[in-house]
């Protein structure tokens, strides 16, 4: 039996006599549309999945509406899709009795994107022919109608308004709006007008394949109208719910396809029932690519809660972590009442240890799928795992899980590697877990602060994330070891046998001691002055002259640098600088300051020079670059004089 939406009650003929008003497209859906309706032909039926999965989520959210309004369900309370093709009017038919749109839905939603983004999105698409991966991640699947249709009517009428309106537009000039008594009594009818190209969307066999291929995991409906007999072309009941045995790979795909809005395939997904104390059911994706909005600060987690197999809310901030953000999926209580509000989840006890144990689940998962296939594991950590770090400096109570599966550059090797590899080379006396942070990872190899650790064959991690500066402090040790940054004055060498020491100590046969390196220093101290913290002799460097180092209880170089980048109003930190004893030029500067027959200002710009070069070894501009130019100018001068 047909849903009521489906009788004349929704289509009645009179028109209202308002004129249609004519709107613009903002700037960025005509140029989306335009590529859309011209470049993506690859996939061009994946439209009809666009439309079938955004009337089943005008059906959820009016499902979720009438939780506290069950007005708006009354006189027809089976929510389903409907298409209907008309071979002679050359139009397809997608409607749904769902929450339906009023005059501000119809500006926002379809005509303008609005979602931040939109730019970098256009700009990743590019010209790309047959390229629909970013389609969704931008919920633009809407426009995808004009790749079929050179004409696109939309009638609809908002749940618990009077007035309908219709929308119309021909995708490049712009867009009509106009009251009209023809909308559906509640819902959205969307009528598309095929190109000649495209009447093959007019078959009922292609119908049943697209939604079959694409729909078949709805919880709603699909109807096909026209033919005869209204016909459900999808399964019956929601997916998750199905048992696994029963479910194909390619299904699964397919409703990751409709829960995210993506148009890649999953990495990985977890479908799981939980029963004893709570009851509910889980099906959880891992996407294979990073959405463009991950390290958005607003951005919120894709898994959406459902109860008794209701949709209540998506994004709920008490469900997921901001670290696994990436997640997306269902999750389907048996034990939340219907009636539960976004407020009132927010403190759910039962909320909290669906958290708990959705967690773990995922966390063991992921564990065992990195034992199984390392290589493929090291793929989903290069692309998530800076997200999942995060996680170290939020929730201490994982802590121990995720650094097991925590994925590290390091000295020693080009891949990944992890903390128990890194362990496992340790060398002997060695008591604490070497790591340098940076922006990039080539650049720390060059780092002179790792030369000392690199002689010695002591491993160093190479940290290139933000999150790398914070959760090191936070977590401390893993398993008995602490976690140490080589820029620090602290990170000491002595006790840790090397590989290569005597070699080492035939190269600093030639070097400062005694009196003549305390000569120097103390002069070094005297010329910088309050430009540098102290002045000491490093047992860290071996090929370079000099570095900087942060002394304990200073901000990291590195932190401090992306503190002021960020305009957090980091303290201007003033740092250690080490010299290098057997480093010729450091020999030549403590021979002319002990002979004292330079030219004192000769050698006050020499001083100067070597913090200058420590500065920019760090990534970080000397002090006063005019200054720093003429002293370059000034010793090539008398170099080459």
């Amino acid at each position: 039996m047909r849903p009521a939406f489906y009788t004349s009650v929704g289509f009645q003929k009179k028109m209202t006599e308002t004129a249609p008003e004519t709107l613009a497209f903002q700037a960025e859906v005509s140029r989306l549309i335009d590529i859309v309706a011209n470049a993506l032909y690859a996939k061009r039926e994946v439209f009809l999945r666009e439309l079938v999965s955004n009337a089943s989520d005008a059906c959820d959210r009016l499902r979720y509406a009438a939780l506290t309004e069950p007005g708006l369900l009354e006189g027809d309370p089976d929510l389903g899709i409907e298409l209907q093709p008309d071979k002679a009017a050359g139009t397809l038919v997608v409607r749904d009795n769902g929450i339906g749109m009023n005059r501000e839905d119809l500006v926002s939603n379809l005509g303008t994107i609005a979602r931040s983004g939109t730019a970098q999105f256009l700009e990743q698409l590019g010209d790309k022919k047959g390229d629909v991966d970013l389609i969704g991640q931008f919920g633009v699947g809407f426009y995808s109608a004009f790749m079929v249709a050179d004409r696109v009517v939309v009638d609809t009428r908002r749940a618990g308004d009077s007035q309908g309106w219709r929308w119309e537009s021909d995708g490049r000039s712009g867009f009509t709006l106009a009251e009209t008594d023809e909308a559906p009594a509640r819902g959205t009818r969307i009528t598309l007008h095929l190109k000649d190209d495209a009447k093959e969307y007019l078959e009922g066999a292609r119908l049943r394949e697209i939604v079959k291929t694409y729909s078949d995991h709805l919880a709603v409906p699909v109807r096909l109208v026209g033919e005869g007999e209204a016909e459900r072309l999808n399964s019956e009941g929601a997916l998750w719910t199905r048992p696994k045995s029963e479910i194909t790979d390619e299904n699964y795909k397919e409703f990751y396809h409709h829960v995210a809005h993506a148009f890649d395939d999953p990495w990985a997904w977890i479908h799981f029932k939980a029963e004893g104390v709570m009851e509910y059911t889980g099906l959880i994706f891992i996407p294979s690519t990073a959405p463009w909005d991950l390290f958005d600060p607003s951005r919120r987690h894709g898994v959406k809660l459902y109860v008794k197999r209701v949709f209540i809310a998506e994004g709920v901030e008490s469900l997921v972590p901001p670290y696994l953000r990436f997640l997306r999926g269902v999750i389907d209580s048996e034990d939340l009442p219907l009636n539960v509000s976004r407020e009132t989840l927010q403190h759910s006890p039962v909320l909290g240890r669906m958290k708990n144990a959705l967690v773990k689940r995922v966390l063991a998962d992921l564990e065992a799928r990195a034992e199984k296939d390392p290589k493929d594991y090291e793929t989903f950590w290069g692309v998530f795992g800076a997200i999942l770090k995060e996680g170290l400096y939020e929730d201490p109570g994982q802590q121990e899980s995720l650094l097991k599966l925590a994925r590290f550059r390091s000295t020693k090797e080009e891949g990944w590697i992890s903390l128990a590899d890194y362990l496992s080379r340790m060398r002997p006396g060695q008591e604490k877990i070497y790591i340098i942070t940076g922006d990039e990872v080539e650049a720390l190899r060059r780092s002179p602060q790792i030369e000392g650790f690199a002689a010695k064959g002591v491993e160093v991690l190479l940290l290139t994330d933000p999150i790398d500066e914070f959760w090191p402090q936070v977590v401390g040790s893993y398993q008995g070891k602490q976690f140490q940054s080589v820029t620090r004055s602290s990170a000491d060498l002595e006790a840790i046998e090397g590989q290569e020491e005597q070699a080492r100590d035939e190269e600093r046969a030639e070097t400062l001691e005694g009196s003549e390196l305390a000569t120097l220093v103390a002069w070094l101290k005297t010329s910088l002055g309050e430009a540098v913290k102290d002045v000491r002799a490093s047992k860290r460097l071996t090929t370079s002259p000099v570095c900087l180092v942060a002394d304990e209880g200073d901000v990291d170089l590195h932190l401090a640098r992306l503190l002021r980048q960020s305009k957090q109003g980091a303290p201007e930190a003033v740092r250690v600088l080490e010299i290098n004893p057997s480093h010729p030029l450091i020999r030549r500067l403590a021979s002319e300051v002990k002979d004292g027959k330079a030219d004192k200002e000769q050698l006050a710009d020499a001083a100067q020079l070597l913090l200058d070069q420590a500065r920019i070894m760090e990534g970080e501009p000397p002090k006063d670059p005019s200054a720093f130019a003429r002293r370059i100018s000034g010793f090539i001068e008398r170099g080459i004089a």
